[in-house]
């Protein structure tokens, strides 16, 4: 893997989709992935939910339909078509659901490692 990035243009629709079971239903990844950063195009089926609790950060911005992320604190947060998230790696065990689906563009990288 090269450690710089050349400009590239990504035509989210050629990269081939990985699929991932939750708990119930099921992510669908299309990933580019370079030295230290992975850059994801995801979308999360109806009645989907993780099966997993994660502890890695991301930044996540909602590109259509809406989501629940539940913190391990207990507090539901809801991302929905245009906002964001933002977490550096460590600092939140948390888990998504979507009740309707949702489409999610997410970086994720060594940045975000807890400092």
């Amino acid at each position: 893997m090269e450690k710089n990035i050349a400009f590239q243009i990504t035509d989210w629709e050629k990269i081939p989709a990985v699929e991932h079971k939750g708990e119930t239903g099921i992510a669908y990844w299309k990933t580019l992935q370079f030295e230290g950063l992975r850059i994801r195009m995801v979308e999360y089926s109806a009645n989907y939910k993780a099966d997993h609790w994660c502890e890695k950060g991301h930044i996540i911005y909602c590109v259509e339909g809406e989501m629940d992320t539940e913190l391990a604190d207990e507090r539901m947060m809801k991302l929905s078509k245009g906002m964001s998230y933002q977490v550096s790696d460590e600092l939140s065990s948390h888990r998504t659901s979507s009740a309707g689906g949702v489409k999610l563009f997410i970086v994720d990288g060594d940045f975000l490692k807890l400092k």
